[in-house]
């Protein structure tokens, strides 16, 4: 059954050339009908990256009787079926993977190709292994905006690659805060939440992409939205679409059991009801909501419930219904009563499904959980969250002791919104390295669900991540960016990999806290704070002497700062799991200077990139202006116009109006400029891909600041 090609290397040990596409012959390949669907779709894959690449068309066929010699073949050691076909064909071939996690063999045998998984994860992750480092297709391709380049022919004298089952047993996506994705492209559907970002489902065609790339990166795990009521079909539609790919499909953590409060809130809606969302309050009726939903749920194979407790939003219960108990221990003692119940909910509705069950431990979560206050159902996955993004965990992920009866992993931001990053990207593949590779040696190496926002901005740390995530043994962070450079720019490439390197080091660390505070979000939203403080004040300064009145005069000078941590309240557990989120700010003098230093870094970055970039093919200039420069003329943006902000308010402060007014006006100057830097990033395929932009809301920014700058202007003229 071989054939000739296998003989010629049985007898002689030379391989014979496995022939994929060429000018001469395109292969057929052999996707056996008892495989899930998931196998067809990636199969599908090739077929479309072959054809982008050559021009040709393969044959997918479904027995081996259609097969011609050099074929490919796709078969999951779990399928008997489909081993019966393989052991036709090479008999033995996937023997050793059975009982495996998601692991593949991809070799030739003759002059065809075999890639066998463990399993159909594993057998579709070993083919876009093979798809990644033999045809040179990018995961992220539609993100990145980055084809395969063209070739005649794709033939190669053999094959060979394998993996066993992955450091990371889950890998996953959080498609968070995806105010861009959701405005993108005309509505998916209407979403039925009171909520100001997100009024219309990400169409279908989208999803598609997001899920393609997920599993083209060999991820398994996927939170498909943010705020997901199963209930209403066009949402639905989110899921059904991951879960063709075969993967994981899960929550938010503000949406135990796939219910979050504007789920909670529709339910009773319909049923001429408006009730509080609180389990406290209203358990029969919160449990009520819960069954129904898993009900749904457990429609779909590969579910990993999340457990917990949360309020509206992605705020505490306690914030939805004051009612609710005070003290740290009563709370942490509802939610851990909460959790009980799921499961007893689960273990009705879904008996006969293999259980996979997490809970998230955000915000208040980390710091209950720090105090010994949570009791976790047995066989749930703990995950601990990271306190800012991307840059240190949470103390509890050091302090809880790990009990054999549960799985442990983390959570991970490449994007936050309310800090950022949100437009940019400002986590480096080393920093997620250090996070990762804490999660591995402190026992929390089991899951990873990395929060990704709208994807685009982020492409470099995803595919970062999802590499180490795959295999954290002899993954060295700085030679991969090294690879990915050298994999993308075909010259100038240490200039290159230098202009990222000080993109990533621009960013300035607070002293105390060691995280990023100068981030887009906490520049966006210091400046924001800040131009309301200057509105104040000038609306009490005598319109006559321009000097404050009276009773302002012993009015404290107050730091805008970053973050001021004005909001916090050190005595609530949510406060305290997010202090990292917003360090208090070091004062205005030492922000002022912080800002110009890392302007200055974004300035080298594009002073770099700009002169080589002309030397780069189109193609590839085309991906460093989308992803560098772009990114990093945005951030320099934000800085001079956050450091105006301030530079103004300390004018205000010093009685010198005119100033305040002209730093102010470069201030304006700075916003109003953006949508100039934008364009191009905007044009063709991500035309209209800053519709959404509500969560960093750029368009109301500049309108404050220009507020604000005319009312200062009017001050001046009345002096």
């Amino acid at each position: 059954m071989i054939g000739i090609a296998a003989f010629m290397l049985a007898a002689t040990g030379v391989p014979a050339a496995f022939d994929l596409a060429s000018p001469q012959r395109a292969a057929a390949v052999l996707v056996p009908a008892s495989e899930p669907e998931c196998v067809r779709l990636a199969a599908e894959d090739l077929l479309s990256d072959v054809r982008k690449i050559t021009g040709r068309t393969l044959t997918l066929v479904r027995t081996p009787e259609e097969l011609a010699e050099g074929g490919v073949v796709l078969v999951s050691a779990n399928q008997p079926e489909s081993v019966a076909v393989l052991d036709t064909i090479a008999a033995g071939f996937g023997a050793g993977l059975k009982g495996q996690w998601e692991a593949y063999r991809v070799e030739t045998v003759g002059n065809r190709l075999i890639i066998a998984g463990s399993d159909e994860r594993g057998t579709m992750f070993g083919l876009y292994a093979f798809i990644e480092q033999h045809l040179g297709v990018d995961p992220l391709y539609f993100w990145s905006s980055r084809e395969p380049r063209s070739r005649a022919t794709l033939a190669w004298p053999e094959v060979k690659l394998s993996s066993g089952p992955p450091t990371f047993r889950f890998r996953g996506w959080f498609i968070n805060d995806e105010d861009l994705l959701t405005e993108w492209k005309e509505s998916g559907g209407p979403r039925y939440i009171d909520y100001p970002y997100y009024a219309q489902v990400v169409p279908r065609e989208v999803v598609r992409h997001i899920a393609e790339a997920l599993v083209r990166s060999r991820c398994n795990l996927i939170i498909p939205a943010s705020f997901v009521d199963i209930l209403n079909p066009p949402e639905a539609a989110l899921i059904e679409e991951c879960a063709r790919r075969g993967v994981f499909v899960s929550q938010h953590h503000v949406e135990p059991m796939g219910v979050s409060a504007f789920g909670y809130f529709n339910y009773w809606k319909k049923r001429g009801r408006d009730l509080k969302y609180s389990y406290f309050s209203h358990p029969d009726e919160v449990r009520e909501v819960w069954r129904v939903y898993a009900q749904k749920w457990a429609e779909f194979p590969n579910v990993v419930w999340q457990l917990g407790l949360r309020g509206i939003a992605d705020r505490p219960m306690w914030m939805a219904d004051p009612k609710t108990p005070q003290s740290d221990a009563d709370r942490g003692r509802l939610i851990s009563e909460a959790m009980a119940e799921q499961v007893r909910i689960l273990d009705e509705v879904a008996p006969r499904q293999p259980r996979f069950q997490s809970t998230t431990l955000w915000a208040e979560g980390s710091t209950l959980n720090q105090q010994k206050l949570l009791t976790i159902p047995r066989d749930t996955i703990v995950v601990f969250a990271d306190n800012s993004p991307g840059w240190k965990w949470q103390p509890d992920f050091y302090s809880t002791p790990r009990n054999p009866a549960n799985a442990y992993g983390v959570y991970y931001h490449h994007a936050l919104w309310g800090c950022g990053p949100h437009l940019v990207q400002i986590v480096s593949p080393p920093k997620t390295f250090e996070c990762l590779q804490a999660a591995v040696t402190h026992g929390a190496g089991s899951y990873v669900i990395t929060n990704i926002s709208n994807i685009r901005e982020f492409v470099l740390g995803v595919d970062a991540t999802a590499k180490m995530a795959w295999r954290m043994d002899g993954y060295d962070p700085e030679a991969w960016l090294s690879r990915w450079v050298a994999d993308r720019f075909s010259r100038r490439q240490k200039e290159v990999l230098n202009a990222y390197q000080i993109y990533f080091n621009s960013w300035q660390i607070h002293d105390a806290q060691q995280v990023p505070f100068l981030m887009d979000g906490q520049m966006i939203g210091g400046g924001n704070s800040a131009l309301g403080q200057i509105a104040k004040k000038l609306a009490a300064r005598n319109p006559t002497t321009g000097t404050a009145v009276e009773k302002n005069r012993q009015a404290p000078v107050r730091t805008s700062g970053a973050a001021t941590g004005e909001s916090a309240k050190p005595a609530d557990a949510f406060y305290k799991g997010l202090s990292d989120m917003h360090p208090p700010s070091p004062g205005r003098r030492e922000v002022i200077r912080r800002l110009a230093q890392q302007r200055a870094g974004f300035e080298l970055v594009l002073l770099h990139a700009r002169t080589f970039a002309v030397e780069l093919p189109e193609t590839e200039a085309a991906f460093l202006r989308d992803n560098l420069v772009h990114q990093g003329a945005l951030a320099r943006e934000f800085c001079r116009w956050f450091e105006q902000i301030e530079l103004a308010h300390e004018a205000l402060d010093l009685g010198n109006l005119p100033a305040c007014v002209e730093a102010l006006r470069v201030a304006e100057a700075a916003m109003a400029g953006i949508p100039a830097l934008s364009e191009a990033y905007t044009r063709g395929r991500w035309e209209n891909w800053y519709r959404g932009t509500k969560k960093i809301n750029l368009a109301a920014t500049l309108k404050r600041t220009r507020d604000v700058l005319r009312q200062a202007e009017s001050r001046v003229t009345t002096r």
